[in-house]
């Protein structure tokens, strides 16, 4: 006997079993604010309390034309394995041993709201 997935039964079995779960912009706000705020800004323009000292200007991720040219795979390797890892700024630090791949999908979730949020 062939079991019948009805609609309904479907609907409540990707409910219970959970789709893919998109990161959290909200959490990696939290995380922006905690480890990328310092320089690249709390509105992400790249004007952060850092930004005068650094040699290299930190990234404005409110530039809609610059990160949309970013796929989420660069901006999570530039996260994790460091500026240098994509070809930019070697002062970019690598963030792989503070936060897990998670936490790095959120920021890059909160990202995508900073540049290019309606």
């Amino acid at each position: 006997m062939r079991p019948i997935f009805t609609p309904l039964f479907t609907a409540a079995l990707v409910i219970m079993v959970g789709a893919a779960t998109p990161a959290d912009a909200g959490s990696g706000k939290a995380l922006y604010e905690a480890y990328c705020a310092q320089c690249h800004g709390l509105k992400g323009d790249g004007n952060g309390v850092n930004a005068p000292q650094l040699k290299v200007q930190p990234r404005d991720h409110t530039d809609r034309a610059e990160m949309s040219a970013r796929t989420d795979e660069e901006l999570f390797k530039a996260i994790k394995q460091g500026g240098q890892a994509v070809n930019k700024s070697i002062l970019m630090p690598n963030w792989d041993g503070n936060l897990s791949d998670t936490e790095i999908h959120e920021l890059v979730a909160h990202l995508r709201q900073l540049c290019c949020a309606e």
